[in-house]
């Protein structure tokens, strides 16, 4: 019965994570499939250079609170530590591969970054800092999901220490820098992004 309940909990990460919020907002405000639009991606980067800032941060605090809700419905009705890791990399993994959508979404940082919050707040806020000053000081929010991602693990080490949780912080990291493969080979490329860049 325990088993069951744990699985029943990782699966609503998981579905909870598939809600596509960016996809709903684009389609039933503005009647247009986001995915056809700029990157194609329906996180909230993609929203907010297509459809503006207002719609960019609803979608952000939506994908961030999907990992809220996940984490916090495991640490109410999950038995163990493992199981709340679990929901939480559920969740990451909904939003990226969201069952109503074919399996393609998001880039998981909103929605790990609530996740996370949710499980050990002091590192996700120092990793948030890092996504502030590498944006401000290159005006691509990829590098500086990228880096964020990167020194996730690095402050878990150093502030939280409990094992389970540094595996899960190093799963996330390796998960997020993978969705980024493509802005990578851009960035190398020279062709990705910025901030304040007129649309093509």
């Amino acid at each position: 019965m325990l088993i069951a309940m744990n699985v029943l909990i990782i699966v609503s990460g998981y579905l909870i994570g598939s809600i596509p919020f960016g996809f709903l907002l684009a389609r039933f405000w503005k009647g247009i499939d986001i995915r056809k639009h700029g990157s194609g991606n329906i996180g909230a980067t993609n929203v907010w250079r297509t459809l503006g800032k207002g719609p960019g941060i609803v979608v952000l605090l939506l994908d961030a609170l999907k990992g809220v809700t996940a984490v916090m419905l495991a640490k109410q009705l999950g038995t163990n530590d493992l199981v709340v890791l679990g929901a939480a990399l559920a969740v990451m993994a909904g939003h990226s591969f969201p069952l109503w959508l074919g399996f393609k979404g998001g880039k998981i940082i909103a929605t790990g970054a609530g996740a996370v919050l949710a499980i050990t707040p002091v590192p996700l806020l120092l990793a948030l800092l890092v996504w502030a000053t590498t944006v401000a000081l290159s005006r691509y929010v990829s590098l500086g999901s990228i880096l964020a991602a990167i020194s996730l693990p690095i402050w878990v080490a150093l502030f939280d220490r409990q094992p389970s949780i540094l595996v899960f912080s190093l799963l996330a990291a390796g998960f997020a820098v993978w969705k980024h493969a493509s802005n990578i080979k851009r960035l190398l490329n020279g062709t990705e992004f910025r901030i304040g860049q007129k649309k093509s």
